[in-house]
């Protein structure tokens, strides 16, 4: 999958507007109650990953979760990491 231009991810973060441009990366923090709230959506998350052969980093901080899309076999964002987004978005 190709690298996405500077335009096209500016179109496409006006789309998932509570993630944000990270150097190569998008990143989102996700809140929850507590921590079996978090865990229940990183399993969500991980399902969903698994399915779509896209997987993001994820950093679990008691009821927060941050989750991190890059694709690194290009070297950056590709529309995969905004079809993840949108898919983990609607998990939350």
């Amino acid at each position: 999958m190709a690298k996405l231009t500077t335009t096209q991810i500016k179109t496409e973060l006006a789309s998932t507007a509570k993630w944000k441009k990270k150097g190569n990366a998008i990143q989102r923090v996700f809140k929850f109650e507590d921590f079996a709230g978090a865990m229940k959506f990183v399993n969500a998350v991980a399902r969903a990953a698994e399915k779509a052969d896209h997987h993001p980093d994820i950093d679990i901080r008691w009821n927060k979760v941050t989750m991190t899309l890059s694709t690194h076999s290009a070297g950056g964002l590709t529309q995969q990491d905004f079809n993840m987004a949108h898919k983990i978005d609607q998990l939350a």
